[in-house]
């Protein structure tokens, strides 16, 4: 009779990888990256290797560890897995602190860039409480009672055969996938989101065939993180970061042109 099996113990720590990563900046206290679509922000029950925190933990050594805690040395904020773009990481414990109080402020200039379906007005905003989906509970919800007050801003960019809309996406506040909720309750899911995008949507009767090919086929939430502006917490300088989405998000929107 065969006993009981037990999974191997995970490692307390996070271990270090030697993961590629795009640095734009980096000194003493911090850097800034373009995190690539598909890395994992930090370790988790089923990613526990691979993720930028191993990445980190491999560039900088072991003074990085334990600043913000073992589990996620250095992250002050963090991008969902599928989403490209910018984050700043600490690698001192007081820049660590600044930054986490800085944006728990909103003191951080960051703006996104997305794809959504449908026709969005030159600008706008739409608020509504984000809280757990109570029929999913890997998918967040804005709901009526409880959930925490959220509000996103965007500005229309450029519309698509009035089928899809390019936006840019400013958070008011910092909720669990708040773009992603606020766009697919207001009737705009974004482009290849695997969780909030549920069926073909109607917009996507608008779009040529071959737009309508790549944009029902994108593999991931049309999402990046393209601008990080904060005040340096030791030198007190002003940092300001720009980058363009990366080379699926430009050929899906070469398509969406026709």
């Amino acid at each position: 009779e065969i006993g009981p099996t037990f999974p191997a113990p995970t490692p307390a720590r996070p271990v270090a990888e030697h993961i590629p990563l795009n640095i734009l900046y980096e000194d003493d206290d911090l850097i800034v990256l373009d995190k690539q679509a598909g890395l994992v922000t930090h370790p988790a029950p089923g990613n526990e290797t691979g993720t930028l925190v191993n990445a980190l933990l491999g560039h900088c050594g072991e003074g990085f560890e334990g600043i913000g805690g073992e589990k996620r040395p250095g992250i002050v904020h963090r991008l969902d897995k599928d989403t490209s773009g910018l984050m700043v990481v600490a690698k001192t414990a007081m820049v660590h602190n600044a930054l986490s109080e800085a944006f728990a402020a909103r003191d951080i200039d960051r703006a996104y860039l997305a794809l959504a379906w449908g026709l969005l007005p030159a600008e706008g905003e739409f608020d509504g409480n984000i809280g757990r989906d109570k029929r999913d509970r890997k998918r967040m919800a804005v709901v009526g009672s409880g959930g925490k007050v959220a509000l996103t801003r965007f500005k229309l960019i450029e519309p698509y055969q009035a089928a899809v809309s390019l936006i840019e996406c400013r958070l008011a506040t910092g909720r669990t996938h708040q773009i992603r909720v606020h766009l697919s309750n207001a009737g705009h899911p974004l482009l290849g989101d695997p969780v909030y995008l549920r069926r073909i949507p109607a917009a996507a009767r608008g779009l040529s065939q071959d737009a309508k090919e790549g944009a029902l086929d994108f593999p991931r939430q049309a999402l990046h993180a393209t601008r990080l502006g904060f005040i340096h917490p030791r030198t007190k300088k002003q940092l300001s970061f720009e980058t363009a989405p990366p080379q699926d998000f430009q050929a899906l929107k070469k398509r969406l042109i026709g």
